[in-house]
């Protein structure tokens, strides 16, 4: 029987790059996990533009109602429909972390990246998701940051903060000569949760800010140690970088004398001469 874990499972294995047409697949073969599919996999963040405010922004789920898209800036729908908007001091919240978030989407990915920030009410308080996009424009190398932050204000108590992110990457690996066709392409996704309490004193803005942040920089410094860092391991246990190193106790013969030059040479000494 297919379950909800077992195809979510699957698309955890999945390459990042290749991640919606994948989803697309399963879909086709399961039509009736179609809904449960859609709002539990996590997908590469894709773009819409503002026509009103002539600025783009990032779609997904969470301003999503049916077909149309709600932009950040604007508070319209794309294409237009009357769907949902936060009440008034949701959406003040909102405007505050869309402005936060676009001074740290600059500092911390450059100003070709985009950020989106969406605000709706939960029971006991509010949930936001901070969506940050990157793409290279050379190289098509891609970073997407979702974070999904759940806010419960207790009367007289600090707030009670959830945070559940989700980074998914896909990086070109290409040899050094122009016009040489990719080798090798990485990419993946981690995810991480982590509750905090905060005084509210201090304002949602500042500690949603806090909390993205140190998860993001905990994350990059994850990626590196298990994508690239194993990558790394792994190349080098296939074929070391220096000729008559070995990881085994007992060198090969064709390590032995030199590495492969000297076995090769040996070789072709025995030879005898043509006549």
């Amino acid at each position: 029987v297919v379950s909800t874990q077992s195809t979510g499972d699957l698309m955890r294995r999945m390459p990042t790059h290749n991640l919606s047409k994948h989803l697309g697949d399963l879909v086709d073969l399961c039509p009736k996990l179609t809904e449960e599919l859609l709002s539990a996999v996590d997908q590469p963040l894709s773009v819409r533009r503002d026509d009103m405010k002539q600025k783009d922004f990032i779609v997904c789920d969470y301003n999503r109602d049916g077909e149309s898209f709600r932009s950040p800036w604007s508070n319209i729908y794309y294409p237009y429909i009357e769907g949902y908007l936060p009440p008034i001091q949701l959406r003040t919240i909102e405007e505050e972390l869309n402005k936060a978030f676009k001074v740290y989407t600059d500092m911390y990915y450059g100003e070709e990246a985009l950020s989106s920030v969406y605000v709706w009410d939960v029971e006991g308080g509010f949930a936001a998701s901070i969506l940050i996009k990157k793409k290279a424009p050379e190289t098509g190398d891609t970073w997407d940051s979702i974070n999904v932050m759940e806010v419960f204000e207790k009367m007289g108590r600090p707030s009670h903060y959830k945070l559940t992110t989700t980074v998914l990457t896909s990086m070109a690996v290409k040899p050094g000569d122009e016009g040489d066709e990719e080798m090798m392409r990485v990419s993946g996704s981690l995810t991480r949760q982590k509750e905090e309490d905060f005084p509210s004193e201090s304002g949602h803005t500042t500690n949603i800010g806090q909390m993205v942040e140190a998860m993001e920089n905990n994350i990059r410094q994850q990626m590196e140690g298990v994508y690239f860092g194993k990558t790394r391991d792994v190349m080098n246990e296939i074929r070391s970088v220096t000729a008559g190193t070995s990881r085994q106790k007992q060198p090969s013969a064709v390590m032995m004398g030199g590495g492969f030059g000297a076995e090769l040479s040996g070789v072709l000494a025995k030879r005898k001469p043509i006549q």
